[in-house]
């Protein structure tokens, strides 16, 4: 018998900006990297205005009222046809709650959202070297080799 689900999942709505910055912390501790998550942390207005966009999705995986897993993800709309993607921008679980099946449920929220928005693909990037990350995608989907690059953009 498997172990019983301990954890909940909540999609984000306007008035859930308190969720949203324990995500962004839960972001900082998981990637190692609270200069881009945590060193400035937008304002409420803004937030509440990222959260009632209709193309911005933040998920969060809840054990009580503790934030153990999110996702957040854009919804795209395309040109070449009346149709759009979703791009999985950032998704983690926090260390000592991993390999519980947290991501996996995760994306099958993402995936119940996109069938309701028509949505015709889910897709996202996974580094190299993060093999976990890579191993959960795999499961999910089919790879295809890009190149991904960064365009700076010049500041007068």
């Amino acid at each position: 018998m498997s172990s019983p689900k301990f954890f909940s999942i909540r999609e984000l709505q306007r008035q859930d900006v308190a969720l949203m910055n324990a995500m962004m912390v839960m972001f900082a501790d998981s990637f190692g990297d609270a200069d881009t998550y945590t060193s400035a942390l937008p304002g409420k207005n803004y937030l509440e205005r990222l959260l009632g966009s209709k193309h911005f999705i933040a998920l969060v995986a809840l054990a009580g009222k503790t934030v153990v897993g999110g996702l957040t993800a854009y919804e795209l709309q395309k040109y070449e046809q009346e149709r759009s993607e979703i791009y999985i921008y950032d998704l983690a679980v926090a260390a000592d709650c991993r390999r519980q099946g947290i991501a996996t449920a995760l994306m099958s929220q993402l995936k119940a959202i996109a069938v309701s928005r028509g949505v015709y693909v889910i897709f996202v990037q996974a580094d190299l070297p993060d093999t976990p990350a890579r191993s959960l995608y795999a499961k999910l989907g089919r790879c295809t080799e890009v190149l991904h690059f960064d365009i700076e953009v010049a500041q007068d």
